[in-house]
């Protein structure tokens, strides 16, 4: 195979693969009513003056599946992580008892689920698109291939249909799992 189709194709498969990064990435943050740290991922504490990242300033736990503990490192901190946690608008309500911070997860509405649901859905969407734009672009770059054969062209569109169709079966597996997890009650 030339090396200019094989780069080609390697490129290709990088950026598809950071497609299923990012989507892995996005579906983390959708809550499936089990409580994970990583909900509380996006909340901000102002640490002496300086906005930090909550776990940066704290452990954050979950001794069971409908509790949240942030043990912070320093206990002055306790007002300024339960502040972070209300602003970040996440609709939990800490309760802080003089050592740590306990959320209790409320269960999710049938409603919410659904509504969680089609937020899933719409990043896998977001991601087959980024999908299906890595292949047209590794299709435009062989097209622009000069010394290269029809034929080998043509086994090179053939790889990257097949690869496309490989990454996009991924994103389809990925959001029925995401999915099963957030309806299941």
């Amino acid at each position: 195979m030339n090396d200019d189709i094989q780069f080609i194709l390697d490129t290709t498969k990088e950026a598809m693969d950071k497609a299923i990064k990012h989507l892995e990435k996005q579906l983390v943050n959708i809550r499936a009513g089990k409580a994970s740290p990583a909900m509380l991922g996006s909340v901000m504490v102002d640490y002496y003056g300086s906005q930090t990242p909550l776990s940066q300033v704290a452990n954050v736990n979950t001794p069971d599946g409908r509790t949240i503990t942030v043990q912070p490192w320093e206990k002055s901190m306790l007002q300024e992580i339960e502040r972070g946690i209300m602003y970040a608008n996440l609709g939990f309500n800490p309760m802080n008892n003089g050592e740590s911070i306990i959320i209790n997860v409320p269960p999710l509405t049938e409603e919410r689920r659904r509504e969680l649901a089609k937020q899933a859905k719409s990043e896998a969407e977001e991601a087959k698109i980024g999908i299906r734009n890595a292949r047209k672009d590794a299709n435009n770059e062989i097209k622009k291939l000069e010394d290269v054969s029809e034929d080998l062209k043509n086994n090179a569109e053939i790889d990257v249909q097949q690869m496309t169709d490989k990454y996009v079966k991924k994103v389809d597996d990925i959001f029925t799992t995401k999915e099963n997890e957030i309806m299941t009650v």
